[in-house]
């Protein structure tokens, strides 16, 4: 059976939790679309997480690489359209990095689009009563490094498999503790994101 490599962050910013990684965990071991998920969590740390990616993906073999990270203000589910080449982490990463404008990849494109069907991702969400749009910011801390580095890694393998960026909103218990973020249970995040993945895995375009 084919895999899909699905990875989530750990907390960092002194949360104790991230949603991308609740939800990546729940996720472990179903079988969306004739795929079998395959879930593991990544450091929020520069390059670390790289590292890390680069070896779940040579131990999984998938082809499909979904990162799923958490994003303050987030209302929605939502697939990224473009990594852009800049670290300029307004807090530090769990290792006390933050770059200040430099480059993911010294030398790298500007910019990757994601390789993953987004439109048709955020339509199968909105079909199912999720809240779902594409963003075209993954903004610039590890979120973006991640996705970019991915997107670069993926590139310089010739374009075998695809891969791709999505961002969750808070869980409500984050929400409580935030001055009232906006925020999505995980039930739902967890039937959003298997929804995005059976997307992405329908559609080859």
């Amino acid at each position: 059976m084919k895999r899909i490599l699905v990875t989530g962050f750990g907390p960092y910013g002194g949360e104790p939790v991230n949603p991308a990684l609740e939800a990546a965990r729940l996720l472990e071991g179903r079988v969306v679309a004739e795929h079998l998920l395959c879930t593991r969590e990544l450091p929020v740390v520069r390059f670390e997480c790289l590292e890390a990616l680069a070896r779940h993906i040579r131990e999984v073999d998938p082809v499909l690489v979904i990162a799923i990270g958490q994003a303050d203000g987030r209302t929605e589910i939502t697939p990224e359209r473009v990594a852009i080449n800049v670290d300029d982490y307004r807090i530090a990463d769990n290792a006390g990095n933050q770059p200040n404008q430099e480059p993911v990849v010294a030398g790298g494109p500007v910019g990757y689009w994601s390789t993953l069907p987004v439109k048709a991702m955020v339509a199968a969400l909105k079909a199912q009563g999720i809240p779902a749009s594409v963003s075209n910011s993954a903004g610039t801390f590890v979120c973006n490094h991640l996705f970019y580095g991915l997107m670069h890694l993926l590139a310089a393998e010739g374009g075998q498999r695809r891969g791709g960026f999505i961002h969750v909103p808070f869980l409500p218990e984050q929400a409580a503790r935030l001055n009232g973020q906006p925020s999505m249970g995980l039930e739902t995040l967890v039937r959003g994101l298997e929804i995005a993945v059976a997307a992405a895995a329908s559609n080859p375009d």
